[in-house]
């Protein structure tokens, strides 16, 4: 370096990427000298956001969300909603289950049978003809309650009772699933018994299996079973969800501990972590081995897990030693893994725990920034509420559709049809069983034709704004750890309110190119979900050419998603640095990060490596923690613990929820690190250590940094 300044008039300094200008004894960086970038995109993005503000607007005017919550009977009234006629009838009944094919096709409101309100499922065998024989006895006044509302005349014979369509032919026991009477399916000894019974009359004189009853709804037992887990789930929330609280305030409080104590013990913090995460790893497989040996003889353990196939009850699988053998192994691999990384990486560990010392004290003069990250999880919680919000809306604002349900062939059936008209239409004179049903909601208008395109509008916004957000913290905090590198004296040159005047620069100067990277990245990730919804639309299809151009197409987007990524995260910091536009930002970040590429291995790298293992660690102790208090191992508070019906539920969320919290944190570190890093490069480009052209790194990072440089360049010396 020296002998390419010598070169040069020593009052010409080498500005970013080679630009010549004057040496300025006065410079504080480069920070502060800036203008408004691309323009263009900010102006688009507050088009945008304004036409995305009217989407809501009249998907908020046009949707009714009950349509979702509340199940709606074959005039589109809704069951259960308070304020109407069917407050009092939560549940809906269906006149003959058997037209039903699967239970999905219930939920899609698509069953074509007549379908009621009522206050409550029937609970027995009952056909029209035995209630109104039986009359006197009660069984019709009981049986009225699931016919039509309008049906009074009791004295009407049975078959113009069933012909008109205004009692259900029969009544079988049922039970309340999603606010829908389903048959109430049981089994006793491999026998399939609908209310203790194997056969049924179906009201029309014949006697038939309940087989051809729970073919109506032969899902049923699988739907039952995912809700009585979601059920339990929820219970164990609710009897947990303030042991769940606690346990991510304690992760919470370990990751602040953590990142203080890293701000004076850098060195030490780094070696005991690494420590740490190697007996951690190291318990987990002795836990696993312990619990794959006490499993040795027990009867049904050496099942497979091929053999035992899905189970909802997630706790059986625990009770198999293939299960801990999976886990020990998967241990195993990565304590190996973890093992060799250090021994290679050892000598550059030296100089990672260096970078990360000028990182804490870095953050120890920006002490706001590890703050930061709790406004960025806000604004990105309020960029997924309103876009959740937005699609409820779109997809409830269809209009209730009306179609031509018979039994006998009929030219009309599946047409759409005037409830109100439909008695009086020649309908029912050509087909005399036909029956005018709600269908589902739509809508054939100007409005309901582009719904779709309001919901991939709806997405597309979602992604754009969430990345701008993203992008937003990741420049603020990246101003601000600049502003700590530039100053020559630190920390006397840096602002008063390094975030808050990085904050700011961020929205008056780069809104534009802000906009642009996570417009980039926006459209990147629609397409992945275009690719996704594709892939799930062909698992059906025998096409094998379709499935693996498919892959391919999600492989490379996926790798397209991580570099731009990437380069995004790089680009800012160099907005943030020098102001310049997002294309300019990008490129430079790019080949400046190539002229230093083994740095950027050696270094960056492996930085991020040991702050992953920070995370690691923290999530680990906290989880291992929860496990013991969730399975009342802890003898001292075991009956503290609430009882649970899956205590996996609580542990996976303190662990998520540990990890998230970790990773804030961590966040701020790993944006110090890639600041300051691409920031010395930038200092080993501009300057060259001289009087006139000092360096403006300290003096401790200068020290580990540049050892080698410094000897090579005092042996070039020597050698002239």
């Amino acid at each position: 370096m020296e002998g390419e300044a010598s070169s040069k008039d020593p009052d010409d300094v080498d500005g970013p990427h080679g630009t010549p200008q004057k040496y300025d004894p006065t410079f504080k960086g480069p920070i502060y000298d800036r203008g408004c970038t691309d323009i263009i995109c900010c102006i688009l993005l507050l088009v945008a956001i304004v036409g995305y503000v009217a989407v809501g607007v009249v998907a908020w005017t046009q949707g009714d969300p009950r349509k979702v919550i509340y199940p709606t009977d074959s005039r589109g009234q809704f069951c259960g909603q308070k304020g109407t006629p069917n407050e009092n009838k939560p549940f809906l009944f269906y006149f003959n289950i058997m037209k039903c094919a699967s239970p999905l096709v219930l939920l899609e409101f698509q069953c074509p049978t007549t379908q009621i309100c009522v206050s409550k499922c029937p609970d027995r065998y009952l056909t029209y003809l035995n209630a109104y024989t039986n009359g006197a006895s009660g069984d019709l006044k009981y049986y009225q309650q699931f016919c039509l509302p309008e049906f009074k005349d009791l004295r009407k014979s049975v078959t113009e009772v069933l012909k008109d369509g205004d009692c259900p032919a029969m009544l079988t026991p049922s039970k309340p699933l999603a606010r829908r009477c389903l048959p109430a399916v049981s089994a006793r000894k491999g026998v399939v018994m609908v209310g203790n019974e194997t056969t049924f009359k179906d009201g029309y004189g014949k006697t038939r299996n309940v087989t051809d009853l729970i073919e109506g709804a032969k899902k049923a037992n699988v739907v039952l079973e995912a809700r009585q887990v979601a059920m339990k789930i929820f219970e164990d929330y609710t009897v947990s969800w303030y042991w769940i609280i606690i346990g991510l305030v304690i992760a919470m409080v370990v990751s602040l501990i953590f990142i203080v104590l890293l701000r004076f013990l850098a060195g030490i913090m780094v070696w005991v972590m690494i420590v740490l995460v190697i007996l951690v790893l190291g318990y987990g497989i002795f836990h696993c081995y312990m619990e794959y040996a006490q499993l040795k003889g027990q009867a049904g353990s050496d099942v497979t897990l091929s053999e035992l196939g899905f189970q909802t009850d997630l706790r059986v699988y625990l009770h198999l030693r293939q299960t801990w053998l999976a886990f020990m192994i998967i241990l195993c691999i990565v304590e190996v893994i973890i093992i060799l990384l250090l021994i290679f990486l050892r000598k550059r560990i030296l100089i990672a725990i260096a970078l990360i010392k000028e990182a804490s004290r870095a953050i120890g003069h920006v002490m706001t920034s590890l703050l930061f990250p709790l406004c960025t999880f806000f604004l990105v919680c309020l960029c997924i509420a309103y876009w959740a919000s937005t699609a409820v809306f779109l997809s409830t604002s269809n209009e209730a559709v009306y179609k031509v349900f018979n039994e006998s062939e009929c030219a009309y059936a599946g047409k759409t049809c005037n409830p109100e008209t439909f008695n009086t239409s020649n309908i029912t004179k050509q087909c005399t069983d036909a029956r005018c049903l709600f269908a589902f909601y739509g809508g054939e208008t100007a409005y309901h034709k582009y719904l779709i395109i309001f919901q991939i509008y709806n997405v597309f916004m979602f992604f754009w704004l969430a990345n701008f957000v993203i992008a937003l913290g990741q420049v603020t905090l990246a101003g601000a750890f600049a502003s700590y590198y530039w100053a020559f004296n630190k920390p006397d040159d840096m602002p008063a309110f390094p975030l808050f005047s990085s904050f700011g620069r961020a929205l008056r100067y780069h809104t534009g190119s802000l906009a642009f990277g996570s417009l980039i990245l926006a459209i990147v990730q629609v397409i992945r979900v275009i690719l996704e919804y594709l892939d799930h639309r062909l698992k059906a299809a025998d096409n094998k050419f379709a499935k693996f151009l498919l892959v391919c197409l999600k492989c490379c987007f996926w790798c397209l998603e991580k570099f731009i990524k990437f380069l995004n995260r790089n680009a800012y910091i160099m907005i943030a640095i020098y102001g310049t536009n997002f294309c300019t930002s990008a490129r430079n970040a790019f080949f400046l990060l190539m002229r230093n590429i083994i740095r950027v291995a050696v270094l960056d790298k492996v930085t991020d490596f040991l702050l992953f293992l920070g995370k690691l660690l923290i999530v680990g102790s906290v989880g291992i923690l929860a496990f013991f208090f969730f399975t009342h191992k802890i003898k001292v508070i075991q009956d503290t613990a609430p009882p649970l019906n899956y205590y996996w539920v609580p542990i996976l969320t303190v662990i998520v929820g540990s990890y998230l919290i970790a990773h804030g944190f961590f966040s701020v570190y790993a944006m110090c690190v890639d600041t300051l890093f691409l920031c010395f490069c930038e200092d080993l480009e501009r300057n060259d250590g001289s009087p006139e052209r000092p360096y403006y790194m300290s003096p401790e990072l200068r020290e580990i940094l540049l050892k080698g440089s410094l000897e090579s360049s005092k042996s070039a010396e020597s050698q002239e």
